[in-house]
């Protein structure tokens, strides 16, 4: 199999030693309980790049020419453990790189080793989820590694700071901080959460975004899609935010389950992970 480039981009913006970011995919979708496809989702994500302007309007900036290395290892894994396992090792190696690291899902279980290896590795770390759901379950199905609990292991380790979020079960009640929870019905049509959140944050800060947070009327190829969620512009302005203020370490995208024909939803995410980088590096 030959891999792409990110949004087919020239060979000498993306080479692995000169590079200033490395996106590494997990295409693991082993413990969704519900739509499937997550595992297909990072070759949307790249054929959409493919057919995106690479100059972004917003910070005037070409952010690819700092280089972008896709990194995508065919992992056949044979259980949550396993998986759990080889993304928190790999990642523990791809910290000593000094690159800044974005991972691309599969399923939101793939972000609980990556957290715990960048929780080793910079201190006083906030974890920042943008979700539709709690995902504070200590365990599902019979694995603490399962997609329900991603976020458990981050609550207890972790600066958790949960927002847009709107679906989760009863007994996930005692494990959220209700301080650093920014319920969706209660964001909607006011923006004092976005400083308010800002300021509850450590100075390190590890995104990790679950498609379902945006409204599934232009994010429906998600597992779990959610009524009520966030379009881009609020997620998008609150991303800036966060980047101008805090120092993010690095970041996930978790959830694409393509819908075939349906294109729109694959190019939103090619967008956001570009948006993301250029307000890293020129914010």
């Amino acid at each position: 199999m030959t891999l792409k480039n990110f949004a087919g981009i020239d060979r000498k913006f993306s080479e692995k030693e000169s590079a200033s970011i490395i996106l590494q995919s997990y295409a693991y979708d082993g413990t969704s309980t519900w739509g499937k496809g997550a595992d297909k989702g990072f070759d949307a994500f790249l054929e959409a790049a493919e057919n995106m302007e690479l100059y972004d309007i917003e910070t005037a900036s070409e952010v690819y020419k700092k280089g972008i290395y896709v990194s995508r290892e065919l992992y056949d894994f044979d259980s949550p453990e396993e998986m759990f396992a080889v993304t928190y090792n790999k990642t523990k190696k791809l910290l000593q790189l000094n690159k800044f690291l974005t991972f691309f899902g599969g399923e939101h279980s793939i972000s609980i080793g990556i957290i715990n290896a960048f929780n080793e590795y910079f201190k006083d770390l906030t974890v920042l989820q943008l979700d539709a759901h709690a995902d504070l379950r200590p365990s599902y199905n019979g694995s603490a590694y399962n997609h329900a609990c991603a976020m458990h292991q981050a609550s207890k380790a972790t600066n958790l700071i949960q927002v847009g979020i709107r679906s989760m079960d009863v007994s996930e009640q005692k494990y959220i901080n209700e301080f650093q929870c920014y319920y969706a019905h209660e964001m909607h049509n006011t923006n004092g959460w976005i400083k308010e959140s800002i300021n509850q944050m450590t100075d390190n800060v590890y995104i990790t975004l679950d498609l379902d947070v945006f409204d599934p009327s232009i994010m429906p190829s998600t597992g779990t899609p959610e009524p009520d969620g966030l379009n881009f512009h609020t997620v998008t302005t609150y991303l800036k935010e966060v980047f101008a203020n805090k120092n993010v370490v690095g970041f996930d995208i978790v959830e694409l389950a393509p819908i075939k024909g349906i294109n729109a939803p694959d190019f939103l995410v090619a967008k956001l992970y570009y948006k993301m980088l250029s307000y890293k590096f020129f914010s």
